[in-house]
């Protein structure tokens, strides 16, 4: 096994910012080095893990803290945890970094205009006239890390060049060791 220390890697933004798009790159690459490794989506999770919950700002906290509870039983076992969740409120990210020791926190910033025109399932659209009560970033706020480990600006780069930074931090941070591809 490539990692023996789990961690957990918070991926944190908008609907449409790429957070799922990075995060399955990210997977795939984990496992090609051999690591252990867990997928939480929000999405997933919210259809099993938190299923009845609604998007009132306690249920969105409620729904971060069972993320961050699994994830946290996972990174104490050695599994690397990839989490891809809005988790639009910074008092509850921070209740998660403090129980998981090895956090990484991964902004991954686009402007809304951008999110909303990327958006597939017409979810902002819906927001805007009004159909989607407490949409994060329309009608319900988001609070973007004061400081997240890495920011990544998927207005600016391809997910591609997103997941490559992530996994430049992960090997800086001790989590993976440098492959033999970044030495040359």
């Amino acid at each position: 096994m490539a990692n023996k220390r789990g961690f957990t890697l918070w991926f944190t933004g908008l609907s449409g910012a790429g957070k799922t798009t990075i995060a399955d790159i990210v997977e795939r690459n984990l496992r090609e080095r051999g690591t252990r490794v867990e997928v939480l989506d929000g999405d997933i999770v919210r259809t099993n893990l938190s299923r009845g919950l609604g998007f009132s700002r306690e249920d969105r906290i409620t729904n971060v803290l069972r993320i961050g509870f699994v994830a946290n039983l996972l990174t104490r076992n050695g599994v690397g945890v990839v989490v891809s969740a809005i988790s639009p409120y910074k008092e509850s990210r921070d209740q998660v970094r403090r129980r998981i020791i090895d956090f990484i926190e991964v902004f991954v910033d686009a402007p809304l205009e951008v999110c909303a025109e990327r958006d597939v399932k017409g979810l902002y659209k819906k927001a805007y006239s009004g159909e989607i009560p407490q949409f994060t970033g329309v009608s319900d706020p988001y609070e973007a890390p004061a400081a997240p480990e890495l920011t990544l600006k998927t207005d600016e780069e391809s997910p591609q060049e997103s997941a490559r930074r992530v996994i430049e931090r992960l090997e800086f941070l001790g989590y993976l060791k440098i492959s033999d591809d970044d030495e040359d």
